[in-house]
């Protein structure tokens, strides 16, 4: 909570959420003063996790992170605020940022 207190998104600049258990990874990009999710990617996707070998590691995670980006750019979304839901910026967090900063989103 500590964390997220300091982290808002905007309608210009949503908030890209990042959440991950032991079998999938997760990705929102969310516009919190209207509370509303405008893009979602996750291994749960079929056409993310077809070319896959496992859905929990990093492989995984940077597929989400090239479908969250390319699925925010195609709503006309560039940049974000980056939200690691408490988790270290390290391994899977870390892996799904980079791929979503290299397809373009910028944070």
């Amino acid at each position: 909570m500590r964390g997220r207190a300091k982290i808002r998104g905007t309608s210009q600049r949503p908030r890209l959420c990042v959440t991950k258990s032991l079998k999938h990874i997760y990705a929102q990009v969310i516009d919190d003063t209207s509370g509303h999710t405008l893009v979602a990617a996750s291994t749960l996707d079929k056409q993310i996790s077809a070319g896959l070998s496992g859905t929990a590691n990093i492989a995984a995670a940077v597929a989400v992170g090239e479908a969250v980006a390319k699925r925010a750019l195609d709503k006309g979304i560039q940049q974000v605020v980056f939200d690691r839901a408490g988790w270290p910026y390290h391994g899977k967090v870390a892996a799904l940022a980079e791929a979503a900063r290299e397809a373009g989103l910028k944070f």
